[in-house]
């Protein structure tokens, strides 16, 4: 085999596309601050709101939190709880319930429209909670991953779904810190840790140049043979 071919070869390998990655279709949970969307650090099960907050569901399909996408429609408490008397003991959480798009929908499913929501609900309620009040009926799994809101979806779990986000990523847990499928450590909403170059590009480099290394000596071992 001449050195030429053997570095096609190799420059092949820089070049191939990467295998087809995977996302996952869930319920992503936000936090309002301010005027924007940051990615909870924990589940619904075991956030607990005070009196004002906004908090929003999104479902999706998303690789992790920096590939999440953020609840869309109205997010401002006044405008969602105004008309929901303060009461003692008792506090209000806005909710926003983005049903997604029928392109991240499940085979056979339409998904409703954006809806808000102000939940009244005991002063130590958790989001959870606070969602049974107004988005019934609520489905979860047996490691407690909130499934579905309103029904929707009516199937399904959490499930991989081909060709979205970087790369799989093990299932978390609401339980163990990590809200939904596929959340990074400590849920920020800062993107993706992409951007260096990949395993296959070192990988790559390294075999070009061992290539070189070995047509070198090659070439030296002919001349000395011929002289």
């Amino acid at each position: 085999m001449t050195f030429l071919s053997l570095l096609t070869g190799a420059l092949l390998i820089l070049t191939a596309p990467a295998a087809q990655a995977t996302g996952y279709r869930y319920w992503s949970f936000w936090d309002r601050t301010g005027t924007a969307w940051t990615y909870a650090t924990q589940g619904p099960s075991t956030a607990v709101p005070s009196d004002g907050d906004v908090q929003g569901f999104r479902f999706a399909v998303s690789e992790d939190s920096g590939d999440a996408t953020k609840p869309r429609g109205e997010a401002s408490f006044a405008k969602i709880c105004g008309s929901t008397p303060s009461k003692a003991n008792r506090k209000r959480v806005a909710l926003v319930l983005d049903f997604g798009t029928a392109s991240d929908a499940p085979s056979g499913e339409r998904p409703p429209p954006v809806r808000t929501a102000c939940a009244s609900v005991p002063g130590d309620a958790t989001t959870a909670e606070a969602l049974a009040m107004v988005a019934k009926p609520l489905r979860y799994d047996t490691n407690a991953l909130l499934c579905a809101i309103a029904g929707y979806p009516e199937t399904g779990c959490g499930e991989q779904v081909a060709g979205k986000g970087t790369g799989s990523k093990e299932a978390g847990s609401e339980e163990t810190g990590s809200q939904q499928p596929g959340a990074k450590d400590g849920g920020s909403d800062s993107g993706s840790d992409g951007g260096g170059p990949s395993v296959g590009l070192f990988a790559g480099v390294a075999a070009v140049a061992a290539l070189g290394a070995a047509a070198v000596w090659q070439t030296r071992r002919r001349r000395n043979a011929q002289s």
